[in-house]
């Protein structure tokens, strides 16, 4: 494991690109089910959140999107159009608004998740369940710095 510690500039190139090509196959995937819904990557990504946030603020939303107000306003307002999500309002603060995925938002959620699922779940069965835990703690500690 030591020799890990003396990773090259080539090598850690290598690593980056295969974490590169491994996000854009992973988001392919799901290319023809965002297609059929004429919307993209930004509409996905919050699909996702709102899928695994069930009720987000749209303050924590943005924190974890790390986009501008105006970016997700842009997002949402699409959404709302395709009559995907809805808002309810705080019972404590009505100034902050929560965002849910309705059955259409999480039938749309599901058909990207199975696309999705098919590369990871083969990858993952793939590989020893060492590699599993060492791979998802090597990714925490990439996405914690």
């Amino acid at each position: 494991m030591k020799e890990l510690l003396y990773l090259k500039d080539d090598q850690l190139k290598d690593l980056i690109e295969k974490l590169f090509v491994g996000y854009r196959e992973t988001f392919a995937d799901s290319k023809k089910v965002l297609d059929k819904y004429s919307i993209g990557l930004a509409h996905q990504k919050v699909i996702h959140l709102l899928s695994m946030y069930e009720g987000i603020s749209i303050s924590k939303l943005l924190k974890k999107l790390k986009v501008t107000k105006q970016s997700l306003n842009r997002v949402l307002k699409d959404l709302i159009k395709l009559e995907i999500i809805e808002f309810k309002k705080d019972e404590q603060d009505t100034r902050v608004k929560h965002i849910f995925l309705n059955d259409k938002g999480k039938k749309i959620f599901d058909e990207i998740f199975q696309t999705q699922k098919k590369r990871i779940y083969n990858a993952l069965l793939n590989s020893r369940s060492d590699e599993v835990l060492n791979f998802d703690s090597v990714l925490s500690k990439i996405i914690n710095g």
